[in-house]
């Protein structure tokens, strides 16, 4: 067994001990033999082996820290270098040992200096792949289609934020993630059996395996989804081995409101079709009445006649009804942008002024109009216009407004002087433009009807002022979503990780399964107090997750809480968290329910977790959630790691390892250091041999720290 420092000095100063008291005891025993009827000298005897005893503790306790301590200390330290050569140890202990650190130091810095030459060229030989990253990352983000990449077990490697709102729509974001099933949205055998159909067709040669089908969501969305295979050649085969399907893709198009529009335009024709028979069949039948019976009373062909003319003005209402019912719906036939409609007009007056060179002006222009337009398209009808303005009515100026009738956004293109006749008008509506020297094979009528748009010309005699005013289909303003607290952690959310194209689900338990493969959900909590058995509450739960040896700053669960009890001044001061931070904030029992899904199938991490797991334990009876993962503890994980340093706070223990600590004391800031710090000490404790999430548990149970309880 190996003896501590302590220990040692203990058995030490005993040996000393003993050996003096055991030297006492025969030289005055003897004495005694020698000088025969004397008094008993055990007492002195006793109180001389107790001077002997601390005579040689006091002797030895700078022995041990010099020459049992230091070293400990020093070797420890060194360790933490040889993972990374910034680090440098302390020059404490004997002179020799202060020497040796210095040696120490020097070849750190020289393998630092090796290391970063070797760096910078590594660096420089990966410019063209993190280009190619930087590229994708970009592509994903602004690509307007949803798209995951998953691997075989279904665990989700590749999603875009598109992807992430449509699939976490009512089961939650804390689904949605790098490393978690995708079968927490779509049914297992509905991807089972798509990819049995692209495993076939892959086997029969042809060249597009992919498949189609149309799924809801548990939130009752409809999506088209496209799956596509993503293959490869098996493990341990050359480039000539067998193809197979490693992984596949998954195109998702929410197909809900064009399913809703089908069916309201479904609707429509039946009503237009039940409802017209009728008033057909009468105007059928009058019609025959009045062909049949030319030579009939005036009085009778009155009759027909209002019949005829009744039932045509009921289908004329129906039609209109029907039309203006549906009218928004008809801009699906073209793809159209929604913009800003004063953000149109900016472009328009730099356009305009570009192309047929008269100054263009704005007035009036309602800021808070959306619109449906196809923006290129409509622009070259401003030009169209204005040139014809410009060499036909000789218009020196024209002005651009903006409003909207409820319906409609209106947008007016103004001049001052000649009015235009309707036939003009006409002829310019439905000729090919020309305008600038470009040529476009589409008229104004063209633009308008495929963007469900309409333009008439309108005069104000009163000003002497003219105008086409055009009615564009309105658009809804985009909700503004609230953003995620914001970590200086890099400029690009991390949504992929095709390193777990090679992950699989083990038979084993996970206390054999290696630390390194292991996906983790580490945790902190900001509380009321420091008693939790005695009545104080969460407030605040911050999380995020590691998965593949990555921490994922960008999959995070934040989450102020409702204590629904006094916030003492004392705890503010710590956490800065509020009372009115708190105001609306739920309760815990309907935060802790989303967290124990945030935290599925993962391993538990967490500094001092016995404070944090005590908080959630107390919870169990009240919420029936019970987090029963296994949990690491970064505490007990140094002191394994570190027995001979004086402190294992977060913050002493970021020091040790070279972890810079951001946003200390906030739940989300904390969980953040904590997973830095936890990623440094898995290669330590591999080193230790400690390689399995079973070992580790089993060393941090035999520390001190273990038996802390609160």
């Amino acid at each position: 067994m190996k003896l501590t420092p302590e220990r040692r000095l203990y058995i030490a100063t005993a040996a000393v001990g003993a050996f003096a008291a055991a030297l006492l005891w025969v030289a005055v025993k003897l004495t005694q033999s020698a000088a025969a009827g004397q008094e008993d000298a055990t007492a002195a005897l006793f109180v001389v082996g107790l001077f002997a005893v601390a005579a040689a503790f006091a002797a030895l306790k700078p022995l041990v820290d010099l020459f049992v301590r230091a070293p400990a200390a020093l070797t420890e330290e060194t360790r933490i270098v040889i993972r990374d050569s910034a680090r440098r140890v302390k020059p404490v202990g004997s002179v020799e040992i202060q020497a040796l650190a210095e040696a120490i130091n020097e070849l750190a810095g020289r393998r630092q200096s090796l290391e970063e030459d070797v760096a910078a060229e590594i660096a420089r030989a990966q410019a063209s792949l993190e280009a190619d990253r930087n590229r994708l990352a970009v592509l994903m983000a602004e690509l307007r289609q949803s798209v995951v990449v998953c691997n075989l077990d279904g665990r989700i490697l590749l999603y875009n934020q598109r992807a992430r709102e449509i699939l976490s729509a009512g089961v939650g974001s804390e689904l949605i993630g790098l490393g978690r099933s995708l079968y927490a949205v779509f049914e297992r055998s509905l991807i089972a059996h798509a990819l049995d159909q692209v495993g076939r067709r892959l086997q029969a040669g042809e060249t597009s395996p992919a498949t189609e089908f149309v799924t809801t969501t548990p939130a009752g969305r409809l999506l088209r989804v496209h799956l596509a295979p993503v293959t490869g050649h098996r493990e341990g085969e050359g480039a000539d081995g067998d193809v197979s399907m490693t992984g596949y893709v998954l195109l998702l198009d929410d197909i809900t409101l064009t399913f809703e529009k089908e069916n309201k335009r479904d609707a429509l024709i039946q009503s237009l079709t039940e409802g017209g028979r009728g008033p057909l069949g009468n105007i059928r039948a009058a019609a025959e009445m009045l062909n049949n019976y030319p030579d009939m009373e005036a009085e009778q062909r009155a009759r027909f006649l209002s019949v005829i003319r009744n039932e045509v003005e009921g289908l004329s209402g129906r039609v209109e009804q029907a039309a203006k019912a549906y009218a928004r719906e008809l801009s699906a036939r073209w793809k159209l942008e929604e913009m800003r409609g004063a953000d149109l007009v900016t472009f328009a007056v730099a356009r305009v002024s570009a192309r047929c060179g008269l100054p263009v002006k704005e007035e009036d222009i309602d800021d808070g109009v959306w619109m449906k337009v196809e923006s290129f398209s409509f622009l070259q009808v401003l030009c169209y216009l204005t040139t014809r303005l410009r060499d036909e009515y000789e218009v020196s100026e024209v002005r651009l407004s903006l409003s909207s009738d409820g319906e409609h956004a209106c947008l007016d293109l103004g001049w001052l002087g000649t009015a235009i006749n309707s036939e003009t008008v006409m002829n310019w509506e439905i000729e090919p433009m020309r305008s600038a020297g470009e040529e476009s094979p589409l008229s104004v009528r063209d633009v308008l009807d495929r963007g469900n748009g309409e333009m008439w010309f309108q005069r104000k005699r009163a000003s002497h002022r003219a105008a086409f005013r055009f009615l564009l289909p309105l658009a809804q303003p985009p909700e503004q979503k609230v953003a995620a607290a914001e970590v200086a952690r890099g400029s690009r959310p991390e949504y992929y990780d095709f390193d777990l194209f090679s992950w699989s689900e083990k038979s084993h338990t996970l206390d054999d399964r290696l630390l390194s493969e292991l996906d983790y959900t580490v945790f902190d909590t900001e509380t009321t107090g420091l008693e939790p058995s005695n009545g104080d509450e969460i407030i605040q739960i911050g999380a995020t997750r590691i998965v593949n040896r990555r921490l994922l700053t960008h999959e995070v669960f934040d989450q102020l809480i409702d204590p629904c009890r006094h916030l003492p001044e004392a705890s503010v001061k710590i956490h800065g968290i509020t009372p009115e931070m708190l105001v609306d904030q739920p309760p815990i029992g309907k935060v802790l329910p989303q967290f124990r899904a945030f935290c599925a199938d993962t391993v538990l991490v967490a500094h001092n977790a016995a404070f944090d797991m005590r908080f959630l334990q107390l919870k169990e009876q009240a919420t029936g959630i019970r987090f029963d993962l296994p949990v690491l503890d970064t505490l007990l994980l140094s002191a394994v790691l570190h027995p001979n340093q004086e402190s294992h706070r977060l913050e002493a223990i970021a020091e040790r390892l070279g972890v810079i600590i951001v946003g200390r004391h906030t739940a989300l800031g904390d969980a953040f250091v904590t997973g830095e710090v936890f990623l440094k000490m898995v290669p330590l404790l591999a080193e230790m041999g400690i390689h399995t999430l079973g070992q580790a548990r089993e060393a941090a149970e035999k520390t001190y720290y273990a038996r802390v309880q609160y």
